[in-house]
């Protein structure tokens, strides 16, 4: 039996992680959803990373692991936001799992 998250009235399935369960159910109140059962507030940067990973995977089916997450995002928004350093302060959980999870995607590769 999946677990429900509430989006905007809707009951929307997630694993036992936490992941969304079907990745076309996605609207940006999953992640405003997630990030408060964290305790996090999204800023402008967040959404940028978070739209950033939806990007990414609609190209290449697959969330990148957070070496490569920040390789892509250094070439993308600057250096200065290619790093794990800013990463991390965005998704103190991990950039790849927290960021996928509010992207509703996948969990990353090479994640545990």
């Amino acid at each position: 039996m999946a677990d429900m998250i509430d989006v905007d009235g809707k009951q929307l399935a997630v694993d036992e992680e936490g992941y969304l369960a079907n990745l076309n159910e996605w609207v940006p109140g999953v992640a405003t959803v997630m990030s408060k059962q964290d305790n996090l507030e999204l800023t402008e940067e967040h959404w940028d990373i978070i739209n950033f990973l939806r990007e990414y995977y609609e190209e290449y089916q697959i969330a990148p692991a957070v070496r490569v997450l920040t390789k892509a995002v250094g070439k993308k928004l600057g250096k200065d936001k290619g790093n794990s350093k800013y990463l991390y302060s965005l998704f103190p959980y991990g950039p790849a799992k927290q960021a996928c999870r509010f992207a509703g995607l996948p969990k990353p590769t090479g994640c545990v």
